[in-house]
């Protein structure tokens, strides 16, 4: 059976779908934490590693995928990675300790972090550098669905089935996957590199991104940019829950509320990004970002917290990170077609590694008000609006 065109709207649908792993391997067991501590008779700690781990293993995985798609090709590392998912989603059904869920989520980990690493780079590979912000701001508004909808869905499962569903629920989503990239999805790599997989080619391609500025422009735009998600997510439920006074239920629907900025600022940049201008777009929504942080910090340090002085600033923030993200992908991995696997790689293990840091300090730095919080979105907003115009801004007007 003839595979559709690589630039496809069935294809789009796909890689979109790869690329949500992630979020939805994260947002839609978080109910379902407090339920693990009483079922495995263990303590808090212990089953946060289910997600810190988690964290960790998605972080450097990313490092090793960019590479072997860029020798090997796009697709069949793909369909190994999904294969692990779907395996190891099973084997956390099934998992007998909490230690066993541990491990479980590692090698999920493993397997869902290549859907965003080597969905970016099958962008690049098909689009090229000059539409595939646009193709990514449509993805990103699609996917944002998953952040939204994970913490509801995993709610009603849990109350329903149990924690054991949110995996069977995860298993099945990977198999339809698994089968969807055997069936749709076509090699796109046609650079492939036989060196990138060898020790001294790895630090080449490394070393040559990490030496070229714009890149390193825009991998710092990108991390502080998903700081400011992270740092509300860090934080959020314990703000919103124990400072506002919200009830834990009506709590997912603030988070979805969130993600309506996101998808709105990722729906107008692929609307008019080739018209108005990556670098542009990037320069407005990092100004949202700052905005929407300056604001709630504004209101953090004067007392003044409510639902509304927490979310409607971190809407406007996430605008700004709609606008921000998938053109700053895109400029990272544009110039560099015969390592875009590794640009993605190196682009994803900075973003989760440095969120990951500041989400640890927001949780750490918690003491019963939006401080923390409000600092830690307003100081992400601030830095990806400041390594722009340092950084990138000056090398891409000469250019």
């Amino acid at each position: 059976m003839p595979r559709p065109r690589s630039d496809s709207i069935t294809v789009a649908v796909l890689l979109t779908a790869l690329v949500a792993f992630g979020p939805l391997s994260t947002d839609m067991y978080l109910p379902s934490l407090p339920s693990l501590v009483t079922d495995f008779q263990t303590d808090v700690p212990t089953v946060q590693l289910t997600l810190s781990a988690f964290m960790v293993a998605f972080a450097l995985s990313m490092l090793i995928y960019g590479p072997l798609s860029d020798r090997f090709g796009r697709r069949p590392v793909l369909l190994g990675a999904v294969v692990l998912y779907v395996v190891a989603s099973v084997a956390c059904v099934f998992a007998p300790t909490i230690e066993a869920l541990v491990v479980a989520r590692v090698f999920q980990a493993m397997g869902c972090c290549a859907g965003p690493v080597l969905g970016r780079a099958v962008v690049r590979d098909v689009y090229g550098p000059d539409r595939a912000a646009q193709v990514l701001s449509y993805m990103g508004t699609a996917m944002a669905l998953a952040p939204a909808a994970g913490p509801i869905v995993g709610g009603w499962l849990q109350v329903m089935f149990g924690w054991q569903a949110v995996f069977v629920v995860l298993s099945l989503f990977s198999l339809v996957a698994l089968v969807g990239t055997y069936f749709l999805l076509d090699e796109t790599n046609a650079h492939r590199n036989p060196y990138a997989t060898s020790p001294a080619g790895v630090f080449r391609n490394y070393a040559t991104l990490l030496s070229h500025r714009a890149y390193v422009g825009y991998l710092a735009t990108i991390a502080a940019c998903y700081c400011v998600i992270f740092s509300f997510i860090s934080g959020s439920s314990f703000v919103l829950i124990e400072v506002v006074g919200l009830s834990p239920d009506l709590y997912g629907y603030s988070f979805a509320t969130i993600v309506v900025g996101y998808m709105t600022g990722s729906f107008i940049s692929g609307r008019f990004g080739r018209r108005v201008g990556g670098e542009r777009l990037i320069l407005i929504g990092g100004a949202l970002g700052a905005l929407g942080g300056g604001v709630m910090a504004f209101f953090a340090w004067t007392d003044q917290v409510t639902v509304l002085t927490i979310v409607l600033p971190q809407m406007l923030a996430m605008v700004g990170v709609g606008f921000v993200f998938p053109n700053s992908q895109a400029g990272a991995i544009g110039p560099f077609p015969q390592m875009a696997g590794s640009a993605s790689a190196l682009v994803g293990f900075f973003q989760m590694g440095v969120a990951s840091v500041v989400g640890l300090a927001i949780g750490h730095a918690f003491d019963g008000s939006a401080r923390p919080l409000a600092t830690g979105v307003a100081v992400s907003g601030f830095l990806m609006l400041a390594f722009f115009l340092v950084l990138v801004w000056p090398v891409r007007n000469r250019a």
